[in-house]
């Protein structure tokens, strides 16, 4: 489990977050919901500790993570954050190692050539595997971080927003895959997600956040509620049901 504990941020003078303490449950997928400026990525980013904490403290299984030595919290902590841009010229196989990094210490062995292999081929990137990242599409090159934070092999995966780019099909196919991960091999999820059907329809666990706040959390049923989304969006937002699961109507 994660707790975060009376954690607030801010740029300047301007408040991100405000004493944000909440628990992030182990062996589910957590989306993050919210409008524009809710402080969803920074609140990630602070979990995965990319951002250095200002107030307030996050455990990880009752370990204090700002304590945490970095080695060992890579091998527990996978994070994929929105800027994925690259300097060097890489191969999409290379790109993928990289996740492997933290277990070899730049000396890959067969099991992590076999990790990587099935990380590319689980996001149907086998066939471009020797192609170059800026020779291919953008939803492609997505879907290889994705890849490349899967390999990692981590019990925790911090994504944000890692349907950016992705089609129809891959978006649908990448949440599946998360379920699976979560349901079929205990590991924990937190992603920000924003077409929250996507959240209604894969999530355990929702948190949602307005203006530097979480206003709601809980199940997809305690959460994705008309008067609950109307508020956070600022917006009239029908739901309904389909499959036992809420189905958002915003789009009318």
């Amino acid at each position: 489990m994660i707790r975060i504990s009376d954690l607030s941020y801010r740029i300047g003078k301007a408040t991100i977050l405000r004493d944000i303490s909440t628990e992030l449950p182990k062996g589910a997928l957590t989306a993050l919901i919210g409008p524009n400026g809710a402080g969803k990525s920074t609140l990630l980013r602070l979990i995965g500790r990319l951002e250095p904490l200002q107030t307030g403290s996050v455990s990880l299984d009752g370990a204090d993570l700002a304590s945490t030595r970095t080695e060992d919290l890579a091998l527990r902590m996978a994070v994929l954050g929105q800027q994925t841009a690259i300097a060097s010229r890489l191969r999409l196989r290379e790109l993928v190692g990289f996740g492997r990094w933290p277990h070899h210490r730049g000396r890959p062995c067969a099991k992590d050539s076999a990790i990587v292999d099935e990380a590319l081929a689980g996001f149907a990137l086998g066939d471009l595997a020797d192609r170059f990242i800026d020779e291919i599409s953008g939803g492609q090159a997505q879907r290889a971080y994705l890849a490349m934070t899967v390999a990692q092999d981590t019990d925790w995966l911090l994504l944000d927003e890692p349907l950016n780019n992705l089609d129809m099909a891959h978006a649908r196919a990448l949440m599946c895959r998360l379920a699976e991960l979560v349901r079929g091999s205990g590991k924990s999820v937190v992603t920000v997600i924003h077409e929250v059907n996507y959240a209604a329809a894969w999530a355990d666990h929702v948190v949602a956040m307005k203006d530097g706040r979480i206003v709601a959390q809980g199940t997809p049923h305690e959460v994705l509620t008309s008067e609950t989304l109307s508020m956070l969006y600022d917006t009239p937002v029908t739901v309904g049901t389909h499959q036992d699961r809420p189905l958002i109507l915003h789009h009318v």
